[in-house]
């Protein structure tokens, strides 16, 4: 069973939730799981975090739709919300934001179904995720949102160790400065791995499965 903590941060009304040990991504392995269960799905952190997050576009920046990436729909509607009250822009007819989940293909790319593809395409989409750490699907939602005919306006997530992704900045709430000892390896050259230290669970951003 991993044994999740608690840790509090300079943010009143937002916290990480943290396992340490030996956990496995499909992209490389990780000393730490972070566990943004809460924040995606608890309306009242979901507003707090979209709070946080809409600061970095504040009078600045255009957004028509958000794309959510690892379950973050609940966070894109509140920052939906944030971003069409006074002072944001827009430039759908109706002056509201689209809110909209891709789908994957096997090979993890990132796909649109012919009715959401007008709500990227001469849009600006500011994407969203739960974590940006390899930057694997955050490099993957970019490549579909220039397919599609879109402009990335941002990119933006709960927790983040890249600063930015093909050239775009990454704005994240927490970084490893809230995890000093943070630390991402390849899956061939795991030193955690090399020294006998078994995989505690496979981890994605929905959560994880214990082996």
């Amino acid at each position: 069973m991993i044994n999740m903590v608690k840790l509090p941060t300079n943010k009143s009304s937002l916290f990480l939730r943290v396992a340490k040990g030996h956990f496995a991504t499909s992209h490389s392995h990780i000393n730490y799981y972070i566990d943004v269960t809460t924040q995606k799905s608890r309306l009242s952190e979901a507003k707090a975090v979209a709070k946080e997050l809409v600061a970095a576009y504040q009078h600045s920046t255009i957004v028509d739709t958000v794309l959510c990436l690892d379950g973050t729909q609940v966070i894109g509607t509140c920052l939906a919300n944030e971003l069409t009250k006074d002072g944001f822009a827009n430039m759908n007819a109706h002056q509201t934001i689209y809110v909209i989940t891709p789908e994957y293909t096997t090979g993890s790319q990132i796909i649109l179904r012919d009715n959401l593809a007008p709500m990227v395409k001469g849009k600006h989409v500011l994407i969203l995720a739960a974590s940006i750490t390899t930057g694997y699907t955050a490099q993957a939602a970019i490549e579909a949102v220039n397919y599609y005919g879109g402009m990335v306006a941002g990119l933006s997530a709960i927790f983040a160790t890249a600063t930015d992704c093909l050239g775009i900045p990454v704005t994240s709430i927490f970084d490893p400065s809230n995890l000093p000892d943070y630390a991402s390896f390849d899956s061939r050259d795991c030193p955690l791995c090399k020294a006998g230290q078994r995989i505690d669970a496979l981890v994605n951003s929905f959560g994880y499965s214990t082996l």
